[in-house]
């Protein structure tokens, strides 16, 4: 009975060194395995280099771009056309100011503009006067450039005329002009375009103007009759009156 006993223990200490043993190697070559991967990946890596682009660089990226390349890659062609630099702690830190410095002038760009659009829609309106006929008609129309001059003789301020953007303007009356001052700031000025009278033109050639057919006909019987000699200048004068 006890050598059945020791036989059983035996067979199960066997049996659990052989397991442990089993689960011990598995162990191992995990580790091993896991090993061999970080030292690939190292390698892989000693061969990567992180630069930044100098300028924009064809289906790679633009100036300023930070990115990994290989080292190959930027040993034999990025570095020598000057095209990227290694990225260093140093150069980070630069770059971080740099960003700032642009973002703090973006926002003072953007708060000066704001503060020219305050004036604009506060001074009230500007005047813009035009040659005009009868009634509400003025002689050609407002250009952006008008209402830039204009702005500069009122205010001293210098504007692009590009940024200006007007309505069609052919008669007198009040008007709205929306000037881009900045991507996010848009300022909405009012304008009155007032008239002035122009010539005055006599009785008859309005008429020839209102029926141009009809003085047509007229004229060539008068230069025809001019030429023969037959009919006075105060002939002239009294058909067309």
């Amino acid at each position: 009975m006890a050598s059945t006993s020791l036989s059983w223990t035996s067979s199960a200490w066997l049996q659990n060194h052989s397991l442990t043993k089993k689960t011990s190697t598995e162990t191992t070559k995990a580790t091993d395995r896991a090993s061999a991967f970080t030292v690939v990946a190292q390698k892989k890596a000693k061969k990567m280099r992180k630069v930044i682009l100098k300028e924009d660089v064809s289906a790679l990226g633009k100036k300023g771009q930070l990115m990994d390349v290989k080292a190959g890659f930027f040993r034999n062609y990025l570095l020598p056309m000057g095209m990227a630099q290694i990225v260093t702690p140093g150069l980070l830190k630069e770059m971080k100011m740099e960003e700032e410095r642009i973002e703090a002038e973006k926002k003072r760009v953007k708060e000066e503009a704001q503060q020219l659009a305050r004036i604009f829609e506060t001074v009230g309106a500007f005047k813009v006067k035009r040659k005009g006929g009868q009634g509400k008609q003025i002689f050609g129309t407002v250009t952006p450039q008008d209402l830039a001059d204009i702005i500069k003789a009122q205010l001293q301020r210098d504007v692009d005329k590009r940024i200006i953007s007007l309505p069609e303007i052919r008669e007198t009356g009040e008007y709205i002009a929306e000037l881009k001052l900045h991507p996010d700031v848009t300022a909405r000025i009012m304008f009155r375009v007032t008239s002035e009278l122009g010539p005055q033109l006599n009785m008859p050639t309005r008429r020839m103007l209102a029926q141009p057919s009809h003085f047509a006909g007229q004229l060539r019987l008068l230069r025809v009759g001019l030429t023969l000699g037959c009919i006075s200048l105060d002939v002239i004068s009294a058909s067309l009156a």
